[in-house]
């Protein structure tokens, strides 16, 4: 009976149950700020769904046509040159163009979506095609990649907009690996990939500049200790096996010792 509680009380001592607390620092009915600066920048490969809108929904036909080429005639007229089907939305070229009717190729890497709806809707208007354009963009392929101590994968969003929290929720939470304090970004700025640690135990992960991810950034959950590989786990199971062993041997003796 005294050896059973033994072995219960090492194998007890062995259990790593999943004890994690996110956000322990913060207090109910306090406010906490948010960083809200953050905007999604266009790389290469990303696909963009642009549509056109204006008072005259006739005129803004042209524009929201991927079926082909348009191009306008001296006399007012819009004439298309058919091509084969696309896929949906325009695919941002290695270069960083897109090629967009009637106004031909622009250049859109290295901006927000912003950026570019003002500059196509500018380029609307000085072409005199219409007089007050409406531009709306949205991604079609923004996605993170989730790596490290965590389930593993690529991730679809719908939008732009999705925070490092919701990320890792979509991913099935965390395991009981991971080190809350050493949440990893890495996110491509201008040609360059950059690191970010985040701790998410903590209300300060509101404020970092990964709290919303961008597209095609990474999250790396760094783990607590390396993965054991399977001879490591079976030497593991060995030397506790040697221990419970000794520990019983000790016991008895100490038994016997004692005329029990």
């Amino acid at each position: 009976m005294c050896m059973t509680a033994v072995a219960l009380l090492l194998l007890a001592s062995c259990a790593s149950p999943k004890k994690f607390v996110y956000l322990n620092d913060m207090e109910p009915g306090k406010q906490y700020p948010v960083n809200t600066e953050t905007v999604t920048i266009v790389h290469e490969n990303d696909r963009l769904d642009i549509k056109v809108s204006c008072k005259n929904p006739e005129l803004a036909v042209p524009f929201n046509s991927q079926v082909g080429a348009y191009r306008l005639s001296a006399d007012g007229g819009v004439t298309e040159a058919r091509t084969e089907t696309v896929e949906s939305g325009y695919r941002v070229d290695a270069d960083g163009n897109i090629i967009f009717p009637i106004l031909g190729k622009i250049k859109v890497s290295g901006k927000n979506l912003k950026q570019i709806s003002d500059m196509i809707a500018g380029m609307i208007t000085e072409g005199g095609y219409i007089r007050d354009p409406q531009v709306s963009i949205e991604f079609l392929n923004f996605k993170y990649t989730i790596l490290g101590a965590a389930r593993a994968g690529s991730y679809r969003v719908d939008g732009d907009r999705i925070t490092i929290l919701e990320a890792i929720a979509n991913a099935g939470d965390l395991s009981n690996r991971a080190r809350l304090d050493r949440i990893a970004v890495i996110r491509t700025v201008e040609g360059k990939q950059e690191i970010y640690y985040n701790d998410i135990r903590t209300a300060d992960i509101f404020m970092s500049p990964t709290y919303y991810l961008q597209q095609n950034d990474i999250v790396y959950v760094e783990p607590k200790y390396r993965t054991k590989s399977a001879e490591d786990k079976w030497w593991q199971i060995g030397s506790f096996v040697v221990s419970l062993s000794s520990l019983f041997s000790s016991v008895i003796w100490a038994l016997s010792s004692a005329g029990v």
